[in-house]
């Protein structure tokens, strides 16, 4: 007997297989995280469905997937709203419905707020993992379906061997739990590792801090591109590294660093660079990650929240603490 598959009819703007946490651990060798850029909406499909939080699944920018089972099975859609049907019957987000073979899942594009959708299969999406993971790495063409975004007739095997595919149907997310989408967001950050004094000024962290920065159209899942910054800097060149106060030799960068290509601050996501010549003044902390998922490019603003280390340790130990059956209720 072959193994259930998800047959792709439409992929949309941009449909990628992903799995929490990614990558870890390559970061040194110049391989990026990849995996879900929303990880907490991702985490918690996967419970809806019985997963494990670390299970594949599909991360669909803006909407217009449509897609056919041929196998009974339990989904769960996460993230922002895309009006979804199965069958032509409106199905509920952060809810795990019944899927029977045949059924047609249709998404429609997101008017937001927010800016992606993820889909949760009842055991995961089967695809060959490449160094652990399968998250999906469209620049180095590695890991997901091929390495790529899908595309019209693709074919995703899925995980088998629930007794009962249909068991974990019919459980929701709690109402205070759903994840509040705004078009101007909190991002919660450490300072540095480059910062003040060295490289910037205190009235540079006062600005840094102090506004909201509009996203650039022009990012996507290596980077959130911000509106030019007018830092006074607290040098006057690049020192060794020579030209822009931004400029440094080459240093590794952490995913959610505020990376300054000279005067342009860039937040950079799980397919970002993994090292430059440029400094990180700040560092979006684990538990706003998932927010940079639903910014909207070209429409959306961000606040940047100063926190200490301590509290970034115990805000992301709070996020992780959702991933729980307590987190759910009956539908």
């Amino acid at each position: 007997m072959s193994a259930p598959t998800l047959h792709v009819t439409a992929p949309g703007p941009q449909a990628t297989v992903q799995d929490w946490p990614g990558r870890l651990g390559r970061l040194a060798d110049g391989v990026s995280q990849a995996g879900p850029m929303d990880h907490l909406a991702f985490r918690l499909g996967n419970l809806l469905v019985g997963n494990e939080p670390d299970a594949a699944g599909l991360e669909i920018t803006l909407g217009g997937l449509r897609a056919t089972f041929d196998a009974p099975t339990s989904i769960a859609l996460t993230g922002t709203d895309t009006q979804a049907t199965l069958d032509g019957e409106p199905i509920p987000a952060w809810t795990s419905v019944a899927v029977e073979p045949g059924a047609e899942l249709r998404l429609k594009m997101s008017r937001g707020p927010g800016f992606r959708a993820y889909l949760a299969i009842a055991g995961g999406i089967d695809t060959e993992p490449v160094l652990g993971s399968r998250a999906t790495h469209t620049l180095a063409a590695m890991g997901g379906l091929g390495g790529r975004a899908l595309q019209k007739g693709d074919e995703l095997p899925l995980r088998d061997g629930a007794a009962d595919p249909h068991a974990v149907a019919g459980r929701r997310l709690r109402a205070d739990l759903v994840p509040e989408y705004t078009h101007e967001w909190d991002l919660e950050v450490v300072r540095g590792p480059q910062a003040d004094p060295d490289f910037l000024t205190a009235d540079d962290v006062a600005e840094l801090l102090g506004r909201a920065w509009k996203v650039d159209a022009n990012s996507n899942r290596l980077g959130l591109r911000l509106e030019p910054a007018r830092f006074a800097w607290a040098r006057s060149g690049g020192g060794i590294a020579g030209g822009h106060p931004s400029n440094i030799l080459d240093d590794g960068y952490p995913p959610g660093g505020i990376n300054m290509n000279g005067d342009t601050p860039v937040i950079l996501g799980p397919d970002g660079p993994t090292s430059g010549g440029f400094v990180v003044v700040a560092t979006v902390v684990q538990s706003s990650f998932w927010r940079l998922g639903q910014i909207r490019p070209g429409t959306d603003a961000v606040r940047l929240r100063e926190v200490s280390v301590g509290e970034a340790a115990e805000r992301a130990a709070a996020l992780d603490a959702l991933i729980a059956p307590d987190s759910l209720e009956a539908a």
